[in-house]
């Protein structure tokens, strides 16, 4: 994925599911919907431990960007926030809030991102409307508008069992 505009300015058309790069934490792709009724982004993370770094609020966790895949993504990152999250179902979960920048058809853009476990939903990332406020308009009959990740990642995401 090339970046092309970091500003805000520009409208950049986005499709309902995306293939999207977390370059930063070493994921070159994971498959996100694109959410405009969930205010943040949310990641799912798994082993999700808080600890102190020079006196400041950390999280070290887990990402499997694949869904049926054993590959592990091991991440840290200063904690920006804690924040209570109501689910579509109408559950509350206090969840820890990170900033993660994340490249979204081809533009890079700061979003901050919920950890959970996301293990049952058919996505592995939301995107939301904090971070597609940053210049993104959607079309909800189109996807992939950015562009579709490597076959061999694809496949990869196809994977025969789910895992947690």
């Amino acid at each position: 994925m090339d970046v092309v505009d970091r500003s805000s300015h520009s409208t950049t058309l986005t499709g309902w599911r995306e293939w999207v790069s977390l370059p930063d934490v070493g994921v070159p792709w994971i498959k996100a919907k694109i959410d405009t009724g969930a205010r943040s982004s949310s990641l799912h993370a798994q082993h999700i431990r808080e600890f102190d770094r020079d006196g400041e609020p950390w999280v070290r966790f887990d990402v499997r960007p694949w869904q049926g895949a054993h590959e592990l993504v091991p991440v840290e990152l200063p904690v920006f926030d804690r924040r209570d999250v109501r689910s579509s179902s109408g559950h509350a979960q206090r969840r820890v809030v990170v900033l993660l920048d994340l490249l979204l058809v081809g533009r890079r853009v700061t979003a901050e991102v919920t950890l959970s476990n996301r293990a049952e939903m058919g996505f592995r990332m939301l995107i939301g409307r904090e971070a597609l406020r940053q210049g993104f308009v959607i079309d909800p009959a189109r996807s992939f508008l950015g562009g579709k990740a490597p076959k061999d990642f694809r496949r990869r995401n196809r994977g025969a069992a789910p895992v947690a």
